[in-house]
């Protein structure tokens, strides 16, 4: 009988204490300032895998943009050849290059970070993990003026010439 009145009081006190733990985290969750939760949030320190996250869901979140950007810009092939060439003739002035230059930045962004997901997840990276983010960044900026150069090489040679 000893045993099971023991037993007893430490499940009530092990339900107490955690109906206390409970009953505190509750009191932290209304304390919370619900007005400043975005200052709070941008305030805390960030790591290159905390930026990595984060620039990935926005590139991300740029090409679905895009993506549907494109279908409305390939809708006016349903009404003929010669629309769809006036509609496009917009797409060729420099502000829509330069636009164009930036969608290869999210791009390429995009797919350097992907690559560095799979090679931390899949070939024991986590511990090079910060230096796979840099190299990335470097071959994305190199790649970036790269592209650059190729896209606005003849635009470049027009006003020199």
């Amino acid at each position: 009988m000893k045993l099971v009145s023991k037993s007893f009081f430490f499940v009530i006190l092990h339900f107490q204490t955690n109906f206390t733990t409970f009953e505190n985290e509750m009191a932290e969750i209304r304390k919370f300032d619900q007005k400043n939760w975005v200052k709070t949030n941008l305030d805390y320190k960030k790591d290159t895998g905390s930026w990595a996250w984060i620039l990935h869901r926005i590139s991300g979140i740029a090409l679905i943009g895009y993506l549907f950007l494109h279908i409305y810009s390939v809708s006016p092939l349903s009404q003929g050849r010669e629309a769809f060439n006036t509609f496009m003739s917009h797409y060729t002035t420099p502000f829509f290059m330069a636009l164009e230059w930036f969608l290869f930045a999210f791009v390429l962004f995009h797919s350097l970070n992907g690559i560095r997901i799979v090679l931390v997840d899949w070939a024991d990276g986590a511990k090079y993990h910060k230096i796979l983010y840099r190299y990335s960044l470097i071959i994305g900026v190199l790649m970036f003026f790269a592209m650059g150069y190729l896209m606005f090489s003849h635009e470049i040679n027009k006003l020199f010439s």
